[in-house]
């Protein structure tokens, strides 16, 4: 079974199909789903999703993107569904310097009340972190009692070491299949496979050979596919691996 630690199946893309694509999940093998929430509207929809279907888990929080609407009122509404049955992490939070729409002490600032939110409640966290290591790591010294993910993870091998002796997992979606993806498959061989958990980040990073079409959760075994490539394992060892560090992570029996 394969278990898609991140996945966006919410998402108005979906719309058309989105039942369809549930139904096939399990001709796939993919037995789990982690949905995730990038702001209120999405985070509400994850819980409703994770409602309608048992084996869909939910995530609730703001994305870097949507930190400037992050203040006591929504931290609150997060506290609140967070209380709900289906939802296990606090995510996706974190920073994002590429784009910088948001300024980034704003992020740091929504970034750290939500891993405070997270630790309150003893949730894991779903990070989201691209070109800003630095920082991100900075933050989490200061927070050594949160634990969770570095989903879509983007750094160099050495971080990734670094972080697991912390006691975070590392996430990779389809980019581990990409040709010129050095950093992730240097990552993916450094790493403990009880340290790594599979995505697909859908509808984005689909994997090779569907890379720049539209992502979904049925893709997710051509990940466990390229770790068990690079681990010597079988695709379905790898699949077993992943599926119970998810699970471990996220509290799921």
């Amino acid at each position: 079974m394969y278990f898609d630690s991140h996945s966006h199946m919410d998402d108005r893309r979906f719309d058309g199909d989105r039942e369809a694509i549930m139904e096939d999940l399990k001709n796939h093998g993919v037995g789990l789903l982690m949905n995730i929430g990038c702001d209120l509207e999405s985070s509400e929809r994850s819980v409703a999703l994770a409602e309608r279907y048992p084996f869909v888990y939910a995530a609730v929080g703001s994305h870097p993107d949507d930190a400037d609407r992050v203040d006591g009122k929504l931290l609150d509404r997060y506290r609140s569904l967070a209380g709900h049955e289906k939802v296990r992490a606090i995510g996706e939070i974190g920073l994002d310097y590429h784009y910088e729409d948001v300024p980034r002490a704003q992020q740091i600032i929504a970034f750290e009340q939500q891993l405070e939110l997270a630790e309150a409640l003893k949730l894991p966290v779903i990070v989201h972190e691209r070109e800003a290591h630095g920082d991100a790591m900075e933050i989490v010294k200061r927070h050594p009692d949160a634990h969770g993910v570095f989903h879509c993870f983007s750094g160099s091998k050495e971080l990734a070491l670094w972080l697991v002796e912390r006691g975070w997992y590392i996430g990779f979606t389809g980019v581990v299949t990409f040709k010129n993806a050095r950093r992730a498959v240097e990552a993916v061989q450094a790493l403990p496979l009880e340290r790594i958990l599979i995505e697909t980040d859908c509808p984005y990073m689909a994997p090779e050979p569907y890379r720049g079409r539209r992502n979904d959760s049925r893709y997710v075994p051509l990940v466990a596919a390229k770790i068990a490539e690079l681990k010597g394992i079988s695709p379905e060892e790898a699949g077993s691996i992943t599926t119970e560090n998810a699970k471990r992570l996220f509290a799921i029996p």
